[in-house]
């Protein structure tokens, strides 16, 4: 059984977004908090998903238990063994776009990402990347909100939106230094990838790896060029990975939408289940959770679509570290 410490910054990561941030004395000694330890994983063999469940009137259902839930992979009923509703801290990374066309709108977005990190976990750790035609680390991991707020005002707002490049490398971040369990991307973005070697389909096969993050995108798109495949890209890597995209109107709901996605974030259960099918088989797994209760009408279940099971290997992507 392994366990992690809460609330406490680690150092920088090598063969990462680069990492630009000054704060190079932070202590990676595991303690224990208050509030006790964080478990990671109990068991290599139990597939762990978050869900969010809403009623017909999309609001949040907050109080079924684990009989309520039916797991499906490759449509498969699987044996459920173990079973969470409970606020759990999450390893998050907030994933700006920096290109020119951010610069008027990066204060309000800014303040809506510290917002989100206020009306989290008190013990979530989260990093920032600032991306632009490249991706930068500005911050590891901490829930120092002063750290947070320097990273995110680093701003260097030009070139091109090498979206999918930030997004595969936040991914893999997490996946590598995250010590939590749960793991979140906060991703804001104004416009279509035009500068990533990667494609849509190649960072979706990243965030899809076992135990990859949830994706939550802002797509603040206004007379984007190419809207309607920069909204697809966004919607695309929120629900293959059981978050959710959303589209403001205007710049002033970026804040509202934060606490929503903090809310929802928040409000989700853990479900564990080993496989049917082995994981040592690899391959893709679909994955769909149905819930059904007395009291409740029909309830929908947010969740991952699917994962690439075991240790498969993806394509090789651009996940070194860019130098100035």
């Amino acid at each position: 059984m392994a366990t992690v410490p809460a609330g406490q910054d680690k150092p920088p990561a090598q063969d990462k977004p680069q990492d630009k941030s000054q704060d190079k004395s932070q202590d990676n000694t595991p303690k224990t908090d208050e509030n006790g330890v964080f478990v990671i994983r109990k068991d290599v063999d139990e597939v762990l998903i978050h869900a969010s469940v809403v009623d017909d009137r999309q609001r949040i259902v907050t109080n079924l238990d684990k009989n309520a839930f039916t797991v499906y992979e490759d449509g498969k009923p699987q044996k459920i063994v173990s079973f969470r509703h409970e606020d759990i801290p999450v390893a998050m990374g907030i994933v700006i776009d920096n290109s020119g066309s951010m610069r008027e709108k990066r204060a309000k977005v800014n303040q809506a990402a510290l917002n989100l990190v206020r009306s989290s976990n008190r013990n979530d750790e989260v990093f920032v990347v600032n991306f632009n035609d490249e991706y930068y680390l500005d911050q590891d991991f901490t829930n120092n909100l002063l750290k947070l707020k320097e990273a995110l005002e680093k701003i260097d707002a030009k070139g091109g939106t090498a979206l999918f490049e930030a997004v595969v490398a936040s991914a893999e971040h997490l996946k590598e230094n995250g010590r939590l369990e749960k793991k979140v991307l906060f991703v804001v973005t104004d416009g279509e990838d035009n500068a990533s070697r990667e494609t849509l389909e190649q960072a979706v096969k990243q965030l899809q790896e076992e135990n990859g993050p949830s994706v939550y995108s802002i797509g603040i798109l206004g007379d984007e060029e190419h809207p309607k495949r920069a909204k697809r890209a966004l919607e695309i890597m929120a629900q293959r990975t059981g978050g959710i995209a959303f589209f403001p109107k205007t710049l002033d709901e970026v804040d509202a939408i934060s606490k929503t996605i903090a809310g929802d974030i928040r409000n989700q259960y853990t479900i564990g289940y080993k496989p049917i099918n082995p994981k040592t088989t690899g391959g893709y797994r679909t994955i769909r959770v149905d819930a059904k209760a007395k009291g409740h009408g029909k309830m929908s279940v947010r969740t991952k679509s699917g994962y690439y099971a075991g240790n498969q290997s993806l394509p090789e992507s651009g996940k070194a570290p860019k130098s100035k």
